[in-house]
């Protein structure tokens, strides 16, 4: 795998960018050729908290996670075994997705301890009024839920507004 470390207000020494290469080795056993793969990282320090951020771009999809710890090294060591976890969740779906076309860069013969399946527990239909993204902003809050689904009359188009780990909100348009 080809790393792109990089750090946001923090620098990256070499003893940081020796272990974060040597931990995301590990994942190289869930690729038939990681030599082509190219892995973004980025490192940001904040109040107390390191985080770090990690994304694989694959053909066909993209593996990425973020971890904040009190201790880098500790953060790091959380992130390789959330990516690691995101594989092995995800085999199964992976495999009858992608297993038929030619162009896959994951290799699906390494052990799996459980198969957890895919249930959907609850449908909801909702009516969507039309209103613009602070009057969506609003009642999110007024229903105390983390995203609130409208037709967005500022974007003329439906919007699902969220809220984000720094408080702050996004958004996204369904064109």
């Amino acid at each position: 795998m080809k790393y792109t470390i990089r750090g946001d207000k923090l620098a990256v020494t070499k003893s940081i960018k020796d272990y974060i290469e040597e931990k995301l080795d590990r994942l190289n056993k869930y690729y038939e050729d990681a030599s082509n793969l190219d892995c973004k990282v980025v490192i940001r320090s904040k109040n107390n908290l390191q985080t770090i951020e990690v994304t694989i771009p694959l053909n066909k999809f993209i593996l990425r996670a973020e971890v904040s710890d009190k201790d880098l090294y500790a953060a790091i060591d959380l992130v390789v075994d959330k990516l690691e976890g995101q594989i092995r969740k995800n085999k199964t779906r992976l495999k009858k997705r992608y297993d038929k076309t030619d162009v896959i860069e994951m290799n699906f013969d390494f052990e799996e301890e459980e198969e957890e399946e895919l249930d959907i527990i609850k449908r909801k239909d909702i009516d969507t009024k039309p209103m613009g993204e602070e009057e969506a902003i609003l009642q999110m809050n007024l229903l105390n839920h983390d995203f609130f689904v409208f037709k967005n009359t500022d974007e003329e188009c439906v919007s699902v507004i969220y809220k984000r780990k720094d408080n702050k909100y996004g958004i996204i348009n369904v064109k």
